[in-house]
């Protein structure tokens, strides 16, 4: 029998969670921009969860063109959600990068081709020795222009894995809901800690 980890729960079992909000840093630890609204009007939003989310952040905040980026959890159900709650299984959540990017200097198709190749994106609830729902991975969208670049994505890296054997991929794709920023020691976490935990690793198969 799976454990209760390896099941997302329902709304009506997630811990209720708090009114306010966790404190956050102002600016990124890397690159210096904010990391919370408001930001330039030419800057777009991403969202993706593919294991651990100190590794995953540190995978986006090293690309030309983006502007900056934060760690939290989303997809659940458990408001402003602390850390110690999203290790229960009890919250819903996912854990996920957020990603600000200047769309003429990176494409939003090339954060996906960052996103596959990061990661195993057929292990379901889990990311290698990480176990867990909050581990699952999924790329959440803000507009039907992202969802469709994101499910042509995930046939076209389907495609390639599967001629090298590979599983069916379990990434759910669905529409980004209310991103509840992380602890401030989590943001930008490697940058602060480079000797910290980083299991996230991919297939070694490119996009």
């Amino acid at each position: 029998m799976l454990s209760s980890k390896f099941i997302k729960p329902s709304a009506r079992e997630a811990l209720p969670g708090r009114k306010t909000a966790l404190s956050i840093p102002e600016n990124h630890f890397v690159t210096g921009n904010v990391i919370a609204p408001p930001f330039p009007a030419h800057i777009h939003e991403a969202m993706f969860g593919l294991g651990c989310f100190w590794g995953a952040e540190r995978k986006f905040w090293q690309q030309t063109g983006v502007f900056s980026t934060a760690v939290g959890y989303s997809g659940g159900y458990t408001p402003n959600a602390t850390y110690d709650e999203l290790c229960t299984g009890l919250t819903g959540h996912n854990e996920v990068v957020k990603v600000f990017f200047d769309p003429e200097r990176i494409s939003y198709p090339q954060l996906l081709a960052l996103f596959w190749e990061s990661h195993n994106p057929t292990q379901g609830m889990q990311q290698g020795n990480d176990k867990g729902t909050q581990y699952r991975s999924g790329i959440y969208t803000f507009n039907d222009g992202q969802k469709n670049q994101a499910q042509d994505s995930k046939a076209h890296y389907q495609a390639k894995i599967s001629l090298s054997g590979f599983a069916e991929i379990t990434t759910e794709i669905e529409e980004a809901t209310i991103f509840y920023y992380a602890e401030n020691h989590h943001q930008q976490y490697l940058a602060k800690n480079p000797q910290g935990y980083c299991g996230l690793g991919g297939l070694n198969i490119a996009f």
